[in-house]
């Protein structure tokens, strides 16, 4: 079916019809006990570093599940610039490159087969593995092929500090901490891996040394200068640490990582953080079959994605997410059947809010009680405020279905989340006040994402579900709306920290406006449908790319359209009243015109945000609830002639 091919009038029957097509493909994707949860991938980087793990324990090698991941690898090689990117279709990134070529040859890639000597050169180019970031540096040193002192120092006892010293763990965000922590022990202990197989790649230098080179947004020349001092000192000074310190020091990491290990889940539910623990673990002498280290790798293994042909490990799972997300697309199809399947997904998020431990956030924020829902499975220290909010705003729209009662989880998981509120009227998505921007500039943080300051979506996000439940001129509100207007770009659009990118960040800051009263002529919210309006694609749809977070951003630049995309900028275009545009009306019509066989529609891109400009994400289950939630709202508010959507999402 072509866009031409859909009349005016039948547009609405249209998108009623796919609506219908795609919550029943959504229906049966549903797991049985009622969540769904969609594969998560990113770059190279992760597979890749599941290789490397495997080999650093002296593991016995699965050649099949090697296999897979090696033809996983190469498929993912680009063909132009014959390295491995952040993103599909992204520019040559030298750390992923490295690490994928180092997990290939572990494989038994030859070094002479055409694809390694394309790998090799495309590196060379970009300066060997000597240009790599901190914490490929991390990985090559732990191989010895890399000398450690080219790693930035943070000594273990770091951890020791008070809270009130400049550089403290606790300034820095959830992720960073849960890596760091056995990193330390890793650094100060400097373990070689067994690496049975002894393959190195020293071919990858180029003998010419290579300067860290800093992603973060917003370093400045004074403070870098004197971090790197700090760093040179640190370095001269380590042998001399006093011995009882640091075994005190070590001792500390480890019941850090163990007050936090997190079953089957994993050290922060995150790979990089649970691949270390592991590592930290083998290295302070805890044998395999301790239970404490033998989950630890249980969580890491619980990651792979195992297909006919290929393999690669995902960096988390996302079944709260996807849960919250598709029930809310569910609700907006309508029907029995979807909306039975809204509420059984629903009923499986209920007992998985965190109400009994308080995590780290709670070092800032003591006196608030727990109440948010993690992104995982289980990651109890560390809920986020975006799920939260997302997950509270669904069971708000089901309250009076089903039988089941939400008042409570509801209360509680607002309580937690206007607590968490900082002091510039906005939130971060794990902590609040984390913004201590100056650690941006220490030398370990080349990657930029040190730290989780107040964004713009998830503030939309608390914003939007605060408004829903009623609150729209409370102080708080008034605060937040403040940041929100604070935080507009010149073009009119808002940046997207976990979504790619100002589409995203725009899409969640209309639909917050829009729950907190704001009409069509209100300037933030004209402004921000008139950058959609602009930049709208040909075919009807709406794309932007992964380097749209570059730091010389000065615009955004015209992208192919994706599912997820048009889904966002059509929720954000009916939320800002403009239901009746022509430029709704084309985005229906694209979204119905591809929608799949299956009944749900296709998308490669990544369109996920992890970390700008260092990590991103393709959350697979994107091109499935978001198209069915925008058709699924079009049809709804065409047939009830309502001029906005009366949720905040």
């Amino acid at each position: 079916m072509t866009i031409e091919t859909i009349d005016r009038a039948s547009l609405v029957n249209e998108a009623d019809a796919t609506a219908s097509r795609a919550a029943a493909a959504l229906g049966e994707l549903q797991r049985a006990d009622g969540h769904w949860v969609f594969e998560l991938e990113a770059d190279a980087t992760i597979p890749a570093e599941y290789v490397l793990l495997k080999h650093y324990l002296g593991e016995p090698r699965d050649v099949e599940i090697e296999r897979k991941i090696g033809t996983y690898l190469r498929r993912i090689q680009s063909a132009s610039h014959h390295g491995w990117g952040l993103f599909h279709g992204g520019a040559f990134d030298v750390s992923a490159s490295v690490k994928a070529y180092f997990a290939l040859k572990m494989i038994g890639d030859p070094v002479d087969a055409p694809h390694m000597v394309q790998a090799r050169a495309a590196i060379h180019k970009a300066g060997g593995a000597a240009a790599v970031n901190v914490f490929t540096r991390i990985q090559l040193a732990l191989f010895d092929c890399a000398d450690w002192r080219t790693v930035p120092t943070l000594p273990v006892e770091l951890i020791l500090l008070p809270r009130w010293f400049p550089v403290h763990l606790s300034k820095m965000s959830y992720w960073a901490r849960t890596v760091i922590v056995p990193l330390l022990v890793l650094a100060a202990k400097k373990p070689v891996a067994r690496n049975v197989s002894g393959v190195r790649v020293d071919e990858l230098y180029t003998h010419k040394r290579a300067p860290l080179e800093s992603r973060a947004a917003g370093t400045k020349r004074a403070w870098t200068a004197f971090f790197g001092g700090v760093d040179v000192v640190l370095k001269a000074v380590e042998p001399l640490w006093p011995k009882r310190t640091r075994r005190r020091a070590i001792r500390a990491c480890l019941d850090f990582v163990t007050e936090r290990l997190n079953g089957e889940d994993g050290l922060g539910a995150i790979y990089p953080a649970m691949a270390n623990s592991v590592m930290m673990l083998d290295c302070l002498g805890c044998p395999a079959d301790d239970p404490m280290r033998a989950i630890a790798r249980e969580s890491v293994e619980r990651l792979l994605v195992i297909k006919d042909d290929e393999a690669y490990c995902q960096p988390c799972v996302s079944p709260v997410w996807d849960t919250a997300l598709a029930a809310h697309a569910m609700l907006e199809a309508g029907g029995d059947d979807a909306e039975a399947r809204a509420m059984a997904g629903l009923a499986w998020l209920k007992p998985l809010q965190v109400l009994d431990v308080k995590g780290d956030w709670a070092d800032e924020k003591p006196d608030v009680r727990p109440g948010g829902w993690a992104f995982q499975y289980n990651n109890a220290h560390y809920p986020d405020l975006d799920d939260t909010a997302v997950v509270v705003m669904a069971m708000d729209r089901a309250k009076d279905r089903g039988g089941l009662r939400y008042d409570e989880p509801i209360a509680r998981g607002v309580e937690w989340t206007v607590g968490l509120q900082s002091k510039d009227g906005g939130w971060g998505a794990f902590d609040a006040d984390n913004s201590y921007h100056y650690l941006n500039n220490i030398p370990f943080a080349d990657h930029g994402a040190l730290l989780d300051p107040p964004t713009s979506d998830v503030t939309a996000r608390v914003v939007s579900m605060l408004a829903q439940l009623g609150e729209t001129d409370s102080p708080r509100m008034k605060a937040a709306l403040a940041f929100l207007e604070k935080e507009q770009m010149a073009d009119g659009s808002w940046f997207g920290r976990w979504g790619v990118n100002y589409i995203y960040g725009t899409w969640s800051v209309l639909c917050a406006l829009n729950a907190a009263g704001l009409d069509a002529k209100h300037p933030m919210v004209r402004k921000g449908a008139d950058w959609l309006l602009h930049i709208q694609n040909l075919d009807g749809g709406w794309g932007e790319d992964c380097e749209s977070y570059a730091l010389d951003y000065k615009g955004y630049t015209p992208a192919a359209s994706t599912a997820s995309q048009t889904g966002w900028a059509l929720l954000a275009l009916m939320a800002a009243g403009k239901v009746d545009h022509p430029a709704v009306e084309r985005g229906v019509k694209h979204l119905i015109a591809t929608q799949a066989a299956d009944g749900l529609w296709g998308q490669e891109k990544y369109t996920g945000g992890g970390f700008p400009r260092v990590f991103y994400l393709r959350y697979h289950g994107y091109p499935a609830y978001f198209p069915l939630w925008a058709v699924a709202r079009y049809r709804n508010l065409k047939r009830s002639n309502a001029g906005r959507p009366a949720f905040g999402m």
